[in-house]
């Protein structure tokens, strides 16, 4: 077996080390889960969070107008919280509320006195030109609360919310 010159064998042991960073930084770029999974097993993704909805539907106005409305609650911006109101709340909901503040001296759409930490919307049906929802409240002691919230299909405002 014949010897490589010096310079032959620097140049060859320079390419095998640049290929073990090249593939060992592939290895900390890609994620746990795209190592091969063991036999007889499938891989799984971890799926990531989403959002969607549409203009359209009066049941997206209901979650878009909490997520906003709590976003701005929390960030202390009242102006962006009453600006909300006006946009996704009927007109009559809006003086009920005002009516219902006075009375408990919490906020009327959150029928609390604190901000959630978390919210959740689910759909509860629709029926008769109105679609419901329940809207889950988590406070920071992990405790929840819900509130039943009707809207408008035609218009797509929020026309009701109740304990």
């Amino acid at each position: 077996m014949s010897k490589l010159p010096a310079k032959r064998a620097a140049i060859a042991l320079a390419a095998a080390a640049t290929a073990a960073a090249a593939a060992l930084s592939l290895t900390f770029v890609t994620d746990a889960s795209a190592s091969a999974p063991a036999p007889g097993t499938a891989r799984t993704a971890t799926a990531l969070p989403s959002v969607s909805g549409s203009p359209e539907g009066a049941f997206t106005r209901i979650a878009d107008f909490y997520g906003s409305y709590i976003d701005a609650v929390y960030d202390g911006d009242g102006k962006t919280a009453d600006q909300l109101r006006a946009f996704y709340l009927s007109k009559p909901l809006q003086q009920e509320l005002r009516q219902w503040e006075e009375a408990n001296h919490a906020n009327g759409v959150l029928r609390a006195q604190n901000v959630p930490l978390q919210w959740k919307v689910a759909s509860t049906g629709s029926g008769t030109g109105k679609t419901n929802a329940t809207v889950t409240l988590t406070w920071g002691g992990g405790d929840t609360t819900e509130i039943h919230v009707q809207a408008d299909l035609k218009t797509r405002k929020i026309t009701s919310i109740k304990d």
